[in-house]
């Protein structure tokens, strides 16, 4: 049991380290069966086994199954390889209880693996944060190459589309907005339009590149932002959105919500625009 508790808990921690669940939550979508048709009953037995409890021994089997093989394809993009066989022998083993490893053994060698797992994920990560900072960099020099690029006190590049008209929103102003935001390899990593619903949040909740670039527009502009690393996420990153990405968002500036008042303000709560919210200091 001991050894066992140190396998799953070894697992656990690299699923997190590769976000594996993403893996499998995206395998699970293409084969879930549609809503329209109706599963059988979760206590129902299928004719291939004879209990109900073999069933869920298998699909207990199978579970970890998928989710070790999505494990080993992700440790292989670290350049680190698992011999299947040998995870399955040592499983089978760890049953008949004849393990070829003492406890001792056991947890020294998983102790081992997961300090190379750790180092070669800190590698894989620092080298793809020097590659988007590169990427990042060029792309912004480009874009300020165009015609109507300005750039903000903090180095947020944008391009205004339409001005709009009114006075522009203050940090404790709530706007509302529709936008679509992309990485510089155009990977959209969020858009309302396809939601079909704007978003509404206080302009000093959000990323530095949001909060000071959307003072360059009014009630019913429109602006394109392109926020670079140090204000957005910069060295740490966000799911989908992967460290020192500089950040591209065309922005709709819908309606500006003068702020409350301040024995109101502390009840209020925004919902912010993924890409966008505010970074933690």
């Amino acid at each position: 049991m001991k050894s066992l508790f140190k396998v799953t808990l070894l697992a656990t921690t690299m699923a997190l380290a590769f976000n594996a669940t993403q893996v499998m939550a995206a395998d699970a979508a293409a084969t879930a069966t549609p809503a329209a048709k109706t599963t059988a009953p979760v206590n129902a037995t299928s004719d291939k086994f004879k209990s109900s409890e073999d069933q869920a021994a298998y699909a207990l089997g199978a579970s970890l199954g998928r989710y070790m093989d999505n494990s080993l394809k992700e440790q292989e993009k670290l350049g680190i390889k698992l011999d299947k066989d040998q995870l399955i022998s040592g499983v089978q083993d760890a049953f008949a209880n004849k393990s070829k490893l003492t406890d001792e053994e056991i947890e020294a060698t998983l102790q081992g693996f997961e300090a190379r797992v750790k180092q070669a994920a800190q590698g894989k990560m620092e080298q793809e944060a020097k590659e988007n900072a590169e990427k990042g960099d060029k792309f912004r020099a480009e874009f300020a190459k165009q015609k109507g690029v300005k750039h903000t006190q903090n180095g947020v590049l944008y391009k205004i589309e339409k001005p709009g008209t009114g006075k522009a929103p203050t940090n404790s102003d709530t706007v509302v907005v529709n936008y679509k935001g992309t990485l510089v390899d155009g990977t959209e990593f969020d858009n309302s339009y396809k939601r079909g619903e704007p978003l509404s949040f206080r302009l000093d909740g959000v990323i530095p590149g949001w909060t000071e670039g959307l003072k360059e527009i009014h009630k019913g502009g429109k602006i394109e932002l392109v926020i670079p690393p140090e204000q957005a996420y910069g060295k740490t990153g966000v799911p989908g959105i992967p460290a020192n990405s500089t950040l591209i968002f065309d922005v709709e500036l819908l309606d500006i919500k003068p702020a409350e008042k301040p024995a109101d303000d502390a009840s209020t709560s925004a919902e912010k625009p993924a890409g966008a919210a505010e970074t933690t200091k």
